[in-house]
C-alpha cells in the first residue's frame, strides 16, 4: 500500500471512530450509515482538503453530508 492510500485508510477510520463516539455508534454502525449516504466516497474524494480540518468541523461536514443525501433519497 502507498503511503497517501495508507493515509487516507487512516483517516477514514479515525472518521468512522470519532462519528461513532459523537454520536454513541458501534463502528459496524456507522460503516452501515456512511455506506448508505456515500459518505467514505466522499470523504476519500475530497481527503486533501477534509483531512486539515478540525474534529468538530468535520463531523459538521459529514452531518451536512447525510442531510442533503436523506433529502435527496
Amino acid at each position: 500500500m502507498k503511503d497517501k492510500e495508507l493515509d487516507i485508510a487512516y483517516f477514514l477510520s479515525f472518521c468512522i471512530e470519532l462519528y461513532g463516539k459523537k454520536h454513541q455508534l458501534s463502528g459496524n454502525e456507522v460503516v452501515a450509515l456512511f455506506d448508505r449516504y456515500e459518505v467514505l466516497p466522499y470523504l476519500e474524494e475530497n481527503f486533501e482538503a477534509l483531512h486539515t480540518q478540525g474534529h468538530q468541523w468535520l463531523m459538521e461536514e459529514i452531518n451536512e453530508r447525510i442531510n442533503n443525501k436523506e433529502i435527496n433519497l
